[in-house]
């Protein structure tokens, strides 16, 4: 099999037509399968602006992106919506969960808008993935009766249900608590290695992006060091990770 998964090339996304505002420039970076990596790097320096080009929920104003031996740059945003909803799982900081629907009811909308339909099956697979998230006796609890941590693993079964090949997190830790952030942590990791999906994960977190597979920091929206963690002595890791590019804790201490 491929080892490519997605690859960008040039990606440049400008705002503003008077004025112009490049949020990417001309950003080329290459996910392969079965990788677990991090994007790092300070408020503002694009990182948002790359996973949702990578996750073909925005277009690049320059550049090709191809996932596997597709162009999603050709693509119409019927195509993107039908591409993204089957291929890309999302994960984002607030879990966007549906009030009024149970967990498992919102594992399962993105079934229902692929098929429109109940679909016993599926019904069977979002189970199975709430159980896989620790939710098994939740799973027929309405969204704001679960706790911050519980939601953002409803949100997680979510992104999975359609069995994505990758799955894109946009600081899926930054509104927990420090177990719940390790707890999802691990379960983000568990699911990487168990089920051989690829995920990319925005984060601010020194802790999370030292253990991924891969580091990618970006600055002024440009992708200004990549590397594998397993190459670094973890006093290197330190220095490439702290504190530049984390948030402070604490910043009176």
């Amino acid at each position: 099999m491929d080892k490519v998964l997605l690859r960008g090339e040039g990606l440049t996304r400008e705002y503003g037509t008077t004025i112009i505002t490049t949020a990417l420039d001309q950003v080329s970076i290459t996910l392969n399968n079965s990788e677990f990596s991090s994007v790092i790097g300070q408020s503002g320096c694009g990182k948002s602006t790359l996973l949702n080009m990578l996750g073909a929920l925005d277009k690049p104003t320059r550049g090709t992106l191809i996932f596997k031996d597709r162009n999603l740059s050709e693509m119409n945003d019927g195509e993107l919506a039908a591409f993204r909803n089957k291929n890309i799982g999302f994960i984002f900081q607030f879990h966007h969960l549906l009030p009024e629907f149970t967990a498992l009811e919102n594992v399962l909308l993105p079934t229902w808008i692929e098929t429109r339909t109940a679909d016993k099956k599926k019904e069977a697979r979002a189970k199975e993935l709430l159980e896989l998230v620790g939710l098994a006796d939740r799973m027929n609890n309405m969204a704001p009766n679960l706790s911050g941590g519980q939601q953002q693993r409803v949100s997680i079964a979510r992104a999975l249900i359609n069995n994505p090949n990758l799955v894109l997190a946009d600081e899926p830790t930054g509104n927990l608590d420090s177990d719940s952030t390790d707890q999802v942590y691990e379960l983000l990791r568990n699911i990487n290695k168990e089920l051989d999906m690829s995920f990319l994960i925005v984060t601010h977190d020194r802790h999370i992006a030292e253990k991924s597979d891969r580091v990618i920091e970006m600055s002024d929206g440009r992708i200004i060091n990549d590397y594998k963690t397993s190459e670094k002595l973890p006093e290197e890791l330190w220095e490439c990770l702290a504190p530049n590019n984390c948030k402070l804790l604490h910043p009176e201490a």
